[in-house]
């Protein structure tokens, strides 16, 4: 299927310490000595430059996630990180993972306009609610927040930042030195919001920034998550093992739009991909087999326990998967649980084999080939109607991202598929995404579902 001329691929490099295979720590190919070394963060910005890839994002939880007796875990916090990465880079976008529920409107919609004034244009905020009893219970939280809550939490969280972000409007610095004024106060105004969990006056003590709004981004996929991507997220990444639930998953999220007002253009899908690349398939698969074989079992149980809110510990190996309890009684991330119970049905994996197949990306699809094998399969899915780019988690780092930017990038250049320069400056231009206008200029944001239904 020929691509369409405007339509090109948008890769965004997920950065994760010393990679995504949670063995990587242990090959000789890492550097996990490294990861409080800004140095190292910016050799990779610049090699995610180097490659015109359209942003860098770091993940965030707000507990120490995992057994750090047996991963390279913990780090910088995002937003101070990519502030410094902001300095040595001049084109790559920069997404930061906030979440809504262990965070105030006023301090989050700062530190974004912030970042996007720093960066000249090019920050991004992954959106997520939070999804362990070890991040509440560090918040004064017995238990964490019910799924729903949580959402209901973050779309007001969401509509408070981005009035926030329009209380000053772009021209409201005059800069008038002769009659003493620098910005004109008919301008900036308070937004006096009072909602059910937030009351904010405003304005925003900074000035309305390069974007307008920094990029929004999303990562759930439960009906929750889906439904507030709709309605408010301009990427999403997401988790399919196949092509058909990529095509499934596509379709879905992008007829959900028409219900907010929104055209399918207004958001892209990227799903994550763990390319484990060789010159030959051999070697790919060689290097996949060596990382599965410096993997901790223990690690691995506890992680899988996570994913799916049951605890395996003293479970065989080389048994099958308990029972486990339904979707819609899970209070964590509701899509991760589905993905990984429905990969252990479908190919009748032990626990064993659960390890290993999620070791590299966490539900996430595991390529391992050579380049044009990996650049076959991103055609595929970009070609098929599953998904408009990739959020590209390299299983170890910094080679990984390497191997990627030098030996797949070119050839979606030479297909036509992906840029060969950058064309702008901010993120939302990588992305072909416009720069939504001020409240004052825009028309009424159209109604939600519930209430045009109540109106009706």
């Amino acid at each position: 299927m020929p691509t369409p001329p405007s339509r090109r691929l948008r890769l965004n490099a997920f950065l994760m310490n010393a990679g995504h295979h949670d063995a990587a720590w242990r090959h000789p190919r890492t550097q996990p000595e490294r990861v409080t070394d800004l140095r190292y963060f910016q050799q990779l910005a610049l090699t995610a430059e180097r490659g015109r890839l359209d942003s860098v994002f770091l993940a965030d939880g707000l507990a120490l996630w995992g057994k750090v007796r047996h991963n390279a875990l913990g780090g910088f916090e995002p937003l101070t990180l990519l502030s410094a990465l902001a300095a040595v880079t001049e084109h790559v976008g920069l997404i930061a993972t906030v979440s809504t529920t262990f965070n105030e409107p006023f301090h989050t919609a700062r530190k974004f306009a912030s970042l996007d004034h720093l960066s000249g244009g090019r920050a991004g905020w992954n959106i997520v609610t939070s999804g362990t009893v070890d991040e509440a219970r560090n918040f004064g939280r017995d238990e964490h927040l019910e799924h729903g809550l949580r959402y209901e939490r973050a779309r007001e969280f969401v509509e408070v930042a981005r009035k926030l972000w329009d209380s000053w409007q772009d021209d409201a610095v005059v800069l008038d030195r002769e009659r003493g004024i620098y910005a004109d106060t008919d301008k900036v105004r308070a937004i006096d919001h009072r909602g059910e969990h937030f009351a904010v006056r405003g304005p925003l003590n900074v000035p309305r920034s390069p974007q307008g709004h920094p990029l929004l981004v999303q990562a759930g996929s439960s009906e929750d998550g889906k439904e507030f991507a709709a309605q408010y997220a301009e990427a999403v990444f997401t988790a399919q093992q196949t092509l058909a639930d990529g095509q499934s998953f596509y379709k879905d999220l992008k007829s959900r739009l028409a219900r907010y007002g929104r055209t399918e253009d207004q958001l892209l899908i990227l799903p994550g991909i763990a390319p484990v690349l060789g010159s030959t398939e051999a070697e790919a698969r060689a290097l996949e087999a060596e990382l599965t074989g410096l993997q901790i079992p223990e690690y691995g149980l506890a992680q899988l326990s996570g994913m799916l809110g049951v605890d395996l510990t003293g479970l065989p190996l080389d048994g099958p998967l308990p029972e486990l309890p339904e979707e819609r009684d899970i209070n964590g991330n509701r899509s991760r649980f589905a993905l990984v119970a429905d990969l252990a049905r479908r190919d009748g994996l032990t626990l064993r084999e659960l390890i290993a197949r999620l070791g590299a990306g966490r539900g996430h699809r595991v390529l391992a080939g050579t380049p044009e094998q990996v650049a076959d399969q991103l055609e595929e899915w970009f070609t098929r109607g599953a998904a408009d780019g990739f959020n590209i988690m390299p299983p170890h780092l910094p080679g990984g991202l390497e191997d990627f930017v030098d030996h797949v990038v070119p050839i979606l250049q030479r297909r036509g598929l992906f840029r060969t320069e950058y064309s702008g400056r901010t993120l939302r231009e990588h992305y072909g995404l416009a720069r939504p206008a001020h409240r004052s200029t825009s028309p009424a944001t159209p109604p939600s579902p519930a209430t045009a239904t109540a109106a009706s």
